[in-house]
């Protein structure tokens, strides 16, 4: 009986791709990370900080606590710093998408609304103006410069980076005037004190080290289709995560937080999320155990799912900004459980190198 399959063709297949034959994994053997060639000119640095979301803290927790933190990475001298927000712009598309996004953007988005009004720009109007701005910017700008570029950037959807303009002002500059309304500078002020890693450390660090902005570079735009049971969901999940790397996971937060009264117990929470071992802890505690989760539903790695997208894409903003200007040297804040992320993804770009902040951190 002759076979089904020319032999001839099994035997070429075999030689071709000897993995499909063997039964062995395909590896690529294209992997940017291996290569050893050295792109012109200086280098792209990235040093990204693991934080707590300080808005989460106990009350122990104190904004002046985070000035020991802000003085190391302004010596670091950044060029660019990256926080974990959604763009204007990101934000105004998921807007526009009501079937898709429905009204989750309002909980991660500024509403531009007060900023719209008094300078007549929509967001995309409102970016391009401020590119336009800052693409002409003089090295020593006038007062009333600052305060229009802020207005500018609250109604692009980019308060972080209106922050940045308004504590580069004296504060007798920090007023009302023009197209920035009392109204405005009050959310200015407000946002001087808000408890986050964004206000409290990136806009303060990117004020000192003389940066015009911060770069929003979330994404909470994954679509994964709809959830027909999230009661469901959320039982599987928290069914996973019940395991002996949470706990542990916990207890350290619970200790790390119970020290933030002393005069480095906000550094030494820092510092532990920051090494290396926490990373891995973090995968064995969340996304490991979510991958074997056995609903019929496959709830745990449609959440990896989501989360490894946000994070390709989150990187791909900060790839993008290092592309603007080669020999960045980026600050990259972001929530505790991204780093490993982060740095797995930028890791494998020959055009960026990692720098480690614990160094940074001591």
């Amino acid at each position: 009986m002759r076979p089904s399959f020319p032999l001839r063709v099994i035997a070429i297949i075999a030689m071709a791709f000897p993995s499909a034959v063997s039964g062995q994994a395909y590896s690529p053997a294209f992997r940017p990370a291996r290569m050893t060639d050295e792109p012109a000119g200086e280098p792209n640095e990235v040093m990204v900080l693991a934080s707590p979301h300080l808005s989460q803290l106990p009350d122990s927790f104190r904004a002046e606590l985070v000035e020991p933190l802000v003085a190391r990475l302004v010596d670091w001298r950044p060029t660019a710093i990256a926080t974990e927000d959604n763009s204007g712009l990101l934000c105004d598309f998921m807007r526009r998408h009501p079937a898709r996004y429905g009204e989750d953007y309002l909980s991660y988005c500024f509403d531009t609304t007060a900023a719209a009004h008094a300078t007549g720009l929509d967001v995309p109007a409102a970016n391009a103006e401020a590119e336009r701005m800052l693409a002409d910017w003089p090295e020593h700008p006038e007062p009333q410069m600052r305060r229009r570029l802020a207005a500018v950037l609250l109604a692009a959807g980019e308060p972080a980076s209106a922050l940045v303009q308004w504590l580069r002002l004296p504060g007798t500059e920090r007023r009302s005037g023009g197209i920035l309304t009392p109204e405005l500078v009050s959310l200015l002020d407000k946002r001087m004190t808000t408890v986050n890693e964004t206000d409290l450390i990136a806009a303060r660090v990117a004020a000192r080290a003389g940066l015009e902005r911060v770069w929003s570079v979330d994404d909470q735009s994954i679509y994964l289709g709809e959830l027909k049971d999230e009661d469901a969901y959320g039982a599987a999940l928290s069914k996973a995560w019940d395991n002996a790397a949470t706990k542990a996971r916990n207890r350290q937060g619970r200790t790390l937080e119970s020290g933030l009264g002393r005069a480095d117990g906000l550094l030494d929470y820092y510092r532990a999320l920051n090494d290396p071992s926490y990373a891995v802890q973090a995968y064995q505690s969340d996304w490991g155990p979510a991958l074997s989760e056995p609903s019929a539903q496959a709830f745990g790695r449609r959440y990896v799912s989501y989360w490894e997208t946000r994070n390709l894409r989150m990187v791909a903003n900060i790839r993008e900004v290092l592309g603007r200007r080669p020999g960045t040297r980026m600050l990259a804040i972001v929530g505790a459980s991204h780093k490993g992320y982060y740095e797995a993804y930028l890791g494998q770009m020959r055009d960026v190198e990692l720098v480690d902040v614990m160094a940074v951190l001591r």
